[in-house]
């Protein structure tokens, strides 16, 4: 009875929900799917992994791209039943931009949607076939995204060019109520992560018209990552060993603590798990890059027969792990109320697949623009675009990756780093890292070397002279 009267409390909570979902216009399955989130969090769930749910992955224990060359030759067959696909539902407002973030200038006036296209162009002649490249988009992007890609008319084949991913009411903190923000109705529904892609498949028709046109595999990655392209050997192993999914993982450094890190369950598969599913008290240890080696570069290949196979058993309900991400109904303010956003990751599914693995990848392969800094390090001389529109790190350079950290009171949004470099990138080739904190401007013709700190303690404008070689540290009071 207890049961019962549960259920149709959960039933009666759901309610106003549902019935804002479909006023949206949103289809059933994404109403169940949230309704399947909703109730775990109304029974107390909050999606967590502790340490006593998974343990680590030890060095060695999966595949290293770099001793998969004789899969090269099974990938070069496998291109011609293979889709790329990009998630592109994503703002630029943590750059201080209101359009989609591919729409952002890369270098030499191109944009990650020219990059991605022309990457995409230059397979297909290459290859003798004509790849797909379908962009998941948000309602916020969509319409720019393919007004855009009218640019490119030769884009066009067999599979539509893009498709719409859903979104999730916003679930207010104190009383588990929708959200409700009458002066910007946005703010009371947010994305649901990019695990939203399996569904978003169903409803759209695209996973059933991907399979009649005979393909079998599709490489998905984040648009903003210039570094996820096309590669033989990994689609060569995927094809060869007929898994039905796997994810790219890279070495963890210090910059990639709040990332998503692999690990296998006790049961014996592997997981996924992201800052926001870790206990408080676990995140030192979760940040602890020798005891998680690798992080999720969110590049991800799945078996297009095997999801089609899994959402038929599951009935479309595939049931990802759940991320609760506490939140403000208005991100813009902080006074506005508290929610919780439901998310679930695309690289969760690692978890639901039978033999699903993952490959250790080089860094090179994780490109992201997160932040300016980022932006900053693409647009400088430590990387080139190749003549296949490749952009990658410039092979003069001796060192790594450039760690670059920038003050976000000056340059967290773009037009704040266009004030501040309006001449030209400094020459950070030779640069190992570089750290500014303060407001500080740069002449053209600079030059930096080894690791540089430039710091003012005073908000006063300090410029860099033209030419300037800094190879130290610069201090300003």
């Amino acid at each position: 009875m207890q049961g019962k009267l549960q259920g149709s409390g959960l039933r009666e909570r759901f309610r106003p929900f549902a019935k804002k979902m479909k006023d949206e216009g949103i289809p059933p399955l994404i109403i169940d799917v949230f309704r399947f989130y909703y109730d775990k969090l109304v029974r107390g769930e909050r999606g967590l992994l502790s340490r006593k749910d998974i343990v680590p992955i030890t060095k060695g224990e999966i595949a290293n791209v770099e001793m998969l060359d004789r899969f090269t030759e099974e990938g070069c067959r496998a291109v011609k039943e293979t889709v790329i696909i990009k998630l592109n539902g994503g703002l630029g407002t943590s750059m201080g931009l209101s359009k989609a973030k591919s729409l952002i200038e890369v270098r030499d006036g191109l944009n990650f949607l020219d990059i991605i296209a022309k990457q995409i162009l230059i397979h297909r002649e290459q290859y003798g076939t004509k790849i797909p490249l379908v962009f998941m988009n948000s309602f916020k992007t969509d319409e720019e995204t393919r007004r855009f890609l009218g640019r490119y008319p030769n884009l066009a084949c067999d599979i539509p060019l893009s498709f719409l991913q859903h979104k999730f009411p916003k679930v207010v903190k104190e009383n588990l109520s929708p959200g409700s923000w009458p002066t910007d109705p946005d703010c009371e529904w947010n994305p649901p992560g990019h695990g939203d892609i399996y569904f978003a498949l169903i409803t759209s028709g695209i996973l059933d018209k991907m399979i009649s046109k005979a393909y079998k595999y599709a490489f998905i990655s984040n648009s903003d990552n210039l570094g996820a392209i096309m590669d033989e050997a990994l689609l060569g192993y995927f094809a060869s060993h007929n898994l039905p999914f796997m994810m790219e993982v890279a070495d963890r450094a210090e910059r990639d603590i709040k990332g998503g890190h692999l690990a296998r369950l006790k049961d014996g598969g592997l997981t996924l798990r992201e800052i926001a599913q870790c206990p408080e008290e676990e995140i030192e240890e979760f940040q602890d890059t020798t005891l998680y080696r690798y992080f999720n570069t969110n590049n991800i290949w799945v078996n297009l027969l095997f999801l089609k196979e899994k959402l038929k058993e599951a009935a479309n309900l595939l049931r990802l792990p759940m991320i609760v991400n506490p939140k403000r109904i208005d991100p813009e303010d902080d006074s506005s109320t508290e929610v919780y956003q439901i998310e679930a990751a695309m690289g969760s599914a690692i978890s639901l697949f039978e033999r699903a693995t993952a490959v250790r990848v080089p860094r090179t392969r994780f490109v992201p623009v997160k932040k300016c800094q980022d932006l900053l390090a693409l647009r400088s001389d430590c990387y080139v675009v190749t003549e296949d529109s490749r952009v990658i790190q410039n092979p003069d350079r001796r060192f790594g990756t450039i760690n670059i950290r920038l003050d976000e009171r000056y340059y967290k949004r773009i037009n704040q780093l266009k004030q501040r470099f309006a001449h030209n990138i400094p020459s950070l080739i030779d640069c190992e890292s570089l750290r500014i904190e303060g407001n500080i401007y740069f002449g053209k013709g600079i030059v930096m070397k080894g690791d540089v700190n430039i710091i003012s303690h005073s908000s006063k404008k300090v410029s860099i002279p033209d030419g300037m070689v800094i190879n130290a540290d610069l201090l300003f009071d």
